[in-house]
């Protein structure tokens, strides 16, 4: 594999995707067999991704996304990226859609063809802390 700049293919991701809030970009970044596992969960397929991306910023209204750093392996095939999310709770997790602030900070491992296209995203995020912040019925 020759090197490529991942790190810029991957903020690019951001920016285009969540801090735009547009799940309809992604078809520009990820292979129609695109697998995120998130939480140890995979969705597959490059539609399941958006819907779930979709179904996610509708839980955060003012949502922020913020990188923190992001970084690569030498050849480019890996990207580490770790990032924190602002905004107020609709529902998040299944909680009372009361508009509280919120923050969490999550990590994510990229794996990217030669091509420079997304293969498979690894993300966890800061979700048993930031559960004790929620409300639920």
């Amino acid at each position: 594999m020759a090197k490529i700049d991942a790190v810029s293919i991957v903020e690019d991701f951001w920016k285009c995707v969540w801090q735009s809030r547009n799940a309809e970009a992604i078809d520009r970044f990820v292979v129609e067999d695109f697998v995120i596992t998130s939480d140890g969960v995979e969705i597959r397929s490059r539609e399941k991704f958006k819907e779930w991306v979709a179904g996610f910023l509708e839980k955060i209204n003012d949502f922020d996304f913020e990188v923190i750093e992001t970084f690569q392996n030498e050849e480019g095939s890996r990207v580490a990226s770790r990032w924190r999310v602002t905004g107020k709770n609709n529902g998040l997790l299944g909680s009372v859609k009361d508009q509280a602030p919120i923050s969490f900070t999550g990590t994510a491992i990229w794996a990217l063809n030669a091509e420079g296209k997304l293969l498979h995203n690894w993300v966890e995020r800061s979700t048993w802390a930031l559960s004790h912040t929620l409300k639920f019925r």
